[in-house]
């Protein structure tokens, strides 16, 4: 009983948070992603750059921040000057979407994820830490674990739904007790379908981002197998 009461709690905190992390009403038009909205962010990236001989308007995180949320745009920098205000789908303006820079060391490109993962994400890491330790369930791949998602309370399994196919994706977990979004049934229809070939050992998530909006946050890594098929990385 101590333990369902401790998880309530939490869950109960974990939903006022979530309020808070948007500071206009939800509306559905501030959860869709736009192409034309992002091409106008890309725009005055691009401007921003020109003016101050190559440097981007990102905010500062930490050297270990995963990849595709590592650079995040900070629209303080570029508004009013390059762009009137944040799109109103962005976070800044009561969205649900955080924009971010991908390529920053080739091709500054404007992606975009959706900050309800990172609520879900961290919903479950709440549950995790109320109960002490993580629940691993079945090696998926070295050091990653599925989890018993009924030892935390839920009647049924969290998922993400995907930006790139809209299938449900699982949460996995590796053994350091980091929670990640699997991607990797998106990868296997994207090779398929893209036809393209890569080298065992190289990072093939990036192939998610050439033709959508979006890009895997919360990501493993993943390369391929002989047969070209995604397979986890190990570290």
């Amino acid at each position: 009983m101590k333990l369902n009461v401790n998880i309530a709690i939490l869950i109960l905190a974990s939903v006022l948070l979530s309020g808070c992390l948007y500071p206009q009403e939800r509306k559905v038009e501030n959860q869709i992603p736009y192409e034309d909205q992002i091409k106008t962010v890309q725009t005055a990236v691009d401007q921003y750059r020109e003016t101050t001989n190559g440097l981007l308007p990102i905010k500062t995180r930490d050297y270990e921040t995963p990849l595709y949320i590592k650079y995040p745009i900070e629209f303080s920098k570029l508004a009013p000057r390059f762009i009137a205000s944040p799109p109103g789908n962005a976070y800044e303006s009561g969205g649900v979407f955080q924009y971010v820079l991908i390529d920053v060391e080739t091709n500054p490109s404007v992606k975009v994820f959706d900050l309800r993962i990172a609520e879900k994400i961290r919903e479950v890491k709440l549950r995790i830490k109320s109960q002490g330790y993580p629940p691993f369930k079945d090696a998926i791949a070295h050091n990653i674990y599925s989890l018993d998602y009924k030892k935390l309370g839920y009647k049924s399994e969290p998922y993400i739904i995907s930006p790139f196919t809209n299938n449900n994706l699982p949460l996995v977990i590796n053994i350091d007790g980091e929670v990640f979004v699997d991607y990797i049934s998106d990868l296997f229809l994207t090779l398929k379908e893209s036809g393209k070939t890569f080298t065992q050992g190289v990072d093939i998530t990036s192939i998610l981002t050439e033709n959508s909006l979006f890009v895997p946050a919360y990501s493993l890594s993943y390369t391929v197998d002989e047969n070209n098929e995604p397979i986890y990385m190990e570290k």
